[in-house]
């Protein structure tokens, strides 16, 4: 096994490896650590996030800072400041026996008067974020012409964030006698384009699959119903009672309030997300670091360049919308050659999104039944037991109290005693989760009764047999509008000139306003609507198939003066009089 004594590193870079505890380089460390030494080619660097990254670029620019020159030489830039600062962290810890490199953080939300005030002193290495790294271009705080190595580090995060016009200003502005280094988790076309653009004959290293997530992690889903993804989400957090992870969602407001719930359901957790400021952002990573928090709710934007080693897991709250995203997210377990665990919660309408997520990650996310409540009491209960058996006694601080405990508890017996002891933790999950429903079985029911019984709206459209409509091109029109996949159509009645059609109710407004925007064979449709009414089960799919007779005077036709009489509509099993529809028709004149 390759050793970082075995790589040729100056000797304060060697005592600060050993002093950190590195003995043995990660794959892309032991690729590109040598390659960078003896090449001044341009590189692609493809690895995984928490694979060491950092030191694969950071070791080779201190080997070749000269720091008698006081300009800056070398610029790294990345998404996030959480992630320069922690770049910036890492730079100094590996040259903290080059006392004279300075290396500093240039990122926004922090006063750009103290930065520029910092880099007039000199910074032989500058981390940065884009947009604060071009402003200080723009303003001739930041000179780069003595740059000989670009660093872009999480390639495809600053594009996804939207960097694409800063990075091109800040690569226009640096020599092209340089060496630019792209360290990116994945190789999607944009970040393809950018080394296209500004890298020559790039050499490329690749650890690991492309565009796939680290083998070490466990992917799971489970599939609740939408509305009961928090219930979900409380048992699998339960079911993990060393759970130490982020929650990912997808809004600020989503954010905040699933946070909200599970501290009101007293569980220790906080949010991330970009309404709060650096202050708080600073308040909740520090809880989060030292674990005081386990629970972090955060959006993708707020979590990128997040750097922490021991997550466990990783919770989609729902299925990302773009896969790569999944990648990213999952990245932040299993690192450091560590086991994690991805679970998604997922609903009955993104089952596509979670086969694409599969597709590019290439291994299957394995279904799981949401945990009940015995599964749940029994795995906190032995969690409390093996806290029991691994806690240090204090016994010299608890002498002088435990004679009074051992007189006061003595009427009880071993058992009794445990009996009590474990009660006074475990009364309070036995309490909640007793007699709990399946979160999976609500869900199976659920889309049974969906299917078997809901309402209808009868809309009738101004089309019928004179443009050769036919029951089958209506149910095609009606599902080429996409107002939603599968939508429930229940009988239909087609006449001369018009035709009549029952449409799920839920979706009433929706396939009005989709309706009059789309022209059957060039004629615009003017749709009128009923009141909803309950279709009783499976009666809505027998009509397919049956002619039906137009009733002798539609409801639909105009009031004459004189009495009125309601129309009953016969043709349906059940149907009721038109005064619950609100339609009448004309009435007879007395003879």
């Amino acid at each position: 096994m390759t050793k970082f004594t075995d790589i040729t590193l100056p000797e304060p870079i060697q005592r600060a490896a050993k002093k950190l505890g590195y003995e043995s380089p990660t794959a892309i460390q032991e690729s590109c650590i040598p390659w960078i030494l003896d090449n001044d080619q341009d590189l692609i660097a493809l690895a995984n996030t928490g694979t060491g990254k950092t030191a694969a670029f950071g070791f080779p620019l201190l080997s070749e800072i000269d720091v008698e020159l006081s300009e800056t030489q070398s610029i790294i830039l990345c998404p996030t400041r959480e992630l320069c600062l922690q770049i910036t962290k890492d730079i100094q810890a590996y040259a903290f026996y080059m006392t004279r490199i300075r290396t500093l953080a240039v990122y926004g939300g922090a006063p750009i008067y103290k930065q520029k005030e910092a880099l007039r002193t000199g910074a032989h290495i500058v981390v940065g974020t884009p947009g604060r790294v071009a402003d200080m271009i723009r303003q001739k705080a930041l000179n780069l012409e003595n740059v000989t190595y670009l660093v872009l580090d999480e390639a495809d995060e600053m594009l996804n964030m939207g960097f694409h016009d800063e990075l091109t200003e800040i690569m226009e502005s640096i020599p092209q006698e340089k060496q630019t280094l792209l360290f990116s988790a994945t190789m999607p076309k944009e970040v393809e384009n950018l080394a296209n653009k500004f890298m020559k004959e790039p050499h490329r290293i690749s650890e690991g699959s492309e565009n796939k997530g680290a083998e070490n992690i466990q992917h799971f889903y489970y599939r609740v119903q939408a509305r009961d993804k928090y219930l979900a989400l409380k048992r699998i957090v339960d079911m993990n009672p060393s759970i130490y992870g982020i929650i990912f969602c997808r809004t600020r407001k989503e954010t905040q309030e699933i946070a909200d719930k599970l501290q009101h359901d007293g569980y220790n957790a906080d949010a991330l997300h970009g309404d709060l400021s650096q202050g708080q952002r600073e308040l909740v990573m520090s809880k989060f670091h030292s674990k005081f928090v386990p629970l972090l709710v955060a959006t993708d934007v707020a979590a990128r360049g997040l750097d922490v080693d021991d997550l466990t897991h990783i919770i989609n709250f729902q299925v990302p919308t773009d896969p790569i995203m999944y990648i990213h997210r999952c990245g932040r377990t299993g690192r450091a050659g560590k086991s994690g665990i991805s679970i998604t919660i997922t609903h009955s309408k993104e089952g596509s999104a979670l086969k694409a997520v599969e597709k590019l990650l290439g291994a299957p996310i394995v279904w799981q039944k949401v945990p009940g409540g015995r599964e749940i009491c029994e795995k906190q209960l032995f969690h409390f037991i093996d806290t029991v058996e691994r806690i240090e006694v204090n016994e010299a601080e608890m002498e002088s109290f435990l004679t009074n405990v051992f007189k006061k508890l003595s009427w009880m017996t071993r058992e009794e005693l445990i009996k009590r002891f474990v009660s006074v933790e475990f009364n309070r999950f036995l309490n909640y989760y007793k007699d709990i429903p399946d979160l999976d079985n609500m869900a199976e029911s659920q889309q049974r009764k969906d299917k078997s019984s809901f309402s209808f709206s009868t809309f009738r459209l101004n089309i019928g047999d004179n443009l050769g409509l036919t029951k089958r091109e209506l149910m095609r029109y009606i599902n080429g509008l996409r107002v939603t996949r599968g939508i429930e159509i229940g009988r239909i009645n087609i006449f001369s000139d018009y035709c009549l059609i029952d449409l799920d109710a839920r979706y009433e407004a929706e396939l009005k306003k989709a309706i009059t925007k789309n022209p059957y064979k060039g004629q615009s449709i003017k749709p009128s609507v009923s009141q909803a009414k309950s279709a009783p089960a499976g009666s809505y799919s027998k009509d397919y198939g049956k002619k039906r007779r137009a009733p002798h005077n539609p409801p639909w036709q105009g009031k004459k003066k004189g009495k009125t009489e309601h129309y009953k509509d016969k043709s349906r099993p059940g149907a009721k009089s038109d005064r619950s529809s609100g339609f009448k028709r004309k009435s007879k004149e007395k003879a």
